[in-house]
């Protein structure tokens, strides 16, 4: 993580970006600021305000889909594993890292021995085993995909976890740093089964208190917590506000301490400001259009047909795609803060190859409209988020797209209606974002495999699902990064996720608050927070 205080950043980030013209070149390539550590001591006590940029869904880790609940669980529930400031998975509530054995097919790892739920619960061998099975079967978990290569979850001693593989899974230790690999109390569980997120109980710096449904959710500090010595905040408000513009104007009132994924608009303006502070990563994750090309039946459903010229036809797809100029994307409505995306793999990544973005040909986009025989302008309804960056993006895709013979309809959703049409397979084409992991799988599996828990369009493609087993069961780094290159190009062939940009993550914070975390994964920490000894505000 880079935090910058705003006057020093201001000249940082302005030197960065004019000296290519972006803050990042053409490509996937990935970004890079200067870094400046913040070691201020904090004070014990008070209560943060975190502005998120959309209300998260249900706050149950097996049902979850967004990347704002997993800013929320940061601070109520932790994992087995995590992903550091440099993007190495660490442990968590396991104590050690995993050992490997039987070819790969078997991961045996300890847990605490000094952590409780929030609901005094006990964390156990047993507890990690109701969760992971939890994961593996309840009805629509989002996490099933995600651990289908676990077949036994076995509780071998009271703090011993065993997991027997269907056959060997090289990046199940990233999944288990992320949504899947986050522990509920069995005790809530078995309480309130499907209605978890009503009442969440896990393991945290902060418990879950209660929440206004598009408003706020209020945590407090857990007694209860086993590092509960290093947090120093009372408590945490998380309140949704979508428009990056009233975020700001809330951190500089005072009502907001951090505001979460912040945009460029926003970040220029906050640079300036000698009451705020700038935190930046590059980000593991995408931005992409999504396709519906087989989502007929729901996305729990198995892929049906879709009755529109996108889904029948990768022709038009394609010329969809090659209607869109990311690097223009970029300048117009990101002001060249963000980096052009052609692929889901992350760039600087061990497992990365340097790739180029295929340019735009509007010419060849309407050759292969007239090979497909459609009628033009080809309609297209797609779904944006409800945001001022949104509408932006939403506006130059749509002009784009009009000079290659396409008629985009721009259909404004806020958020959670979004995702609940999207499950239903309720749409044509919408935006939306992956948060990202460090492995290419947790990018590229669940998303576009054959019956992934998150693979919103239904695309099935059985070379696609070969290429994903193949990932799956090698750990050799470079027939790994052979084959995600591989399977990158067969993704892209198939233009039902079409891949824009690729985000710096950027969050914006008052400059009395210290101790904040954020990673590539773009999860803003709060377990070390807290207001800066003296109140130099």
């Amino acid at each position: 993580m880079r935090r910058l205080p705003a006057v020093l950043a201001a000249a940082a980030l302005l030197t960065f970006a004019t000296g290519c013209g972006s803050l990042a070149p053409p490509g996937e390539q990935s970004a890079a600021a200067p870094r400046l550590v913040d070691d201020r001591p904090v004070r014990d006590g008070g209560t943060a305000v975190v502005g998120l940029k959309s209300d998260p869904d249900m706050l149950d880790p097996s049902l979850t889909g967004t990347l704002v609940a997993r800013t929320v669980f940061t601070s109520m529930c932790e994992q087995l594993y995590d992903v550091d400031r440099h993007n190495r998975v660490v442990p968590q509530l396991a104590s050690s890292m995993p050992k490997i054995t039987d070819g790969g097919r078997t991961l045996t790892f300890d847990v605490r021995e000094d952590a409780r739920f929030s609901d005094g619960a006990k964390l156990d061998a047993k507890a990690v085993k109701a969760s992971l099975d939890r994961h593996l079967h309840l009805k629509g978990s989002g996490r099933a995909s995600e651990i289908d290569s676990v077949d036994k979850v076995e509780a071998i001693g009271p703090y011993t976890v065993r997991l027997k593989l269907k056959h060997a899974d090289t990046p199940l230790l990233g999944r288990l740093a992320n949504t899947a690999g986050l522990i509920m109390s069995p005790k809530a569980i078995a309480k309130y089964g499907k209605n978890f997120a009503t009442h969440p109980s896990c393991v945290g710096p902060f418990k879950y208190e209660k929440r206004v449904i598009g408003d706020r959710i209020e945590l407090k500090k857990d007694p209860l917590y086993y590092d509960a010595d290093q947090v120093h905040l009372d408590g945490v408000v998380y309140k949704t506000i979508t428009d990056g513009n009233i975020r700001l104007a809330n951190l500089r009132s005072g009502d907001v301490q951090i505001g979460d994924q912040m945009g460029p608009v926003e970040v220029r303006s906050a640079l300036g400001d000698k009451d705020l502070q700038v935190l930046n990563t590059p980000s593991l994750g995408y931005m992409a259009i999504t396709i519906n090309v087989g989502n007929d039946n729901g996305i729990d459903g198995k892929p049906g047909k879709v009755d529109t010229p996108f889904a029948q036809d990768v022709r038009v797809r394609e010329a969809f795609d090659l209607s869109l100029d990311r690097e223009l994307i970029n300048k117009v409505v990101f002001q060249g803060m963000y980096a052009p995306a052609c692929g889901p793999v992350p760039p600087g990544t061990p497992l990365s190859t340097p790739t180029t973005c295929r340019k735009r040909d509007v010419a060849k986009a309407k050759k292969l409209l007239k090979q497909a025989g459609v009628k033009t302008p080809v309609p297209l309804e797609l779904m944006i988020n409800t945001t001022p960056e949104d509408a932006r993006f939403g506006q130059v895709v749509q002009a784009m797209a009009k000079e290659a013979g396409f008629d985009v309809r721009l259909q404004p959703t806020e958020f959670a209606t979004g995702l609940q049409r999207t499950y239903a397979g309720d749409f044509q084409a919408r935006t939306g974002g992956w948060g990202g992991q460090p492995d290419p799988a947790g990018n590229i599996d669940s998303l576009v495999g054959t019956r992934g828990s998150n693979n919103q369009g239904q695309l099935s493609d059985p070379e696609i699902d070969r290429l994903i087993a193949a990932g799956r069961s090698t750990s050799d780094t470079a027939k790994r990064k052979k084959i995600y290159r591989e399977l990158t190009e067969a993704i892209n062939r198939q233009h039902s996720v079409i891949y824009t940009y690729r985000n710096i993550n950027y969050a914006v914070a008052a400059q009395d608050i210290s101790g904040i975390a954020l990673s590539g994964d773009g999860l803003i920490r709060m377990k070390e927070a807290g207001y800066v000894k003296g109140g130099d505000k």
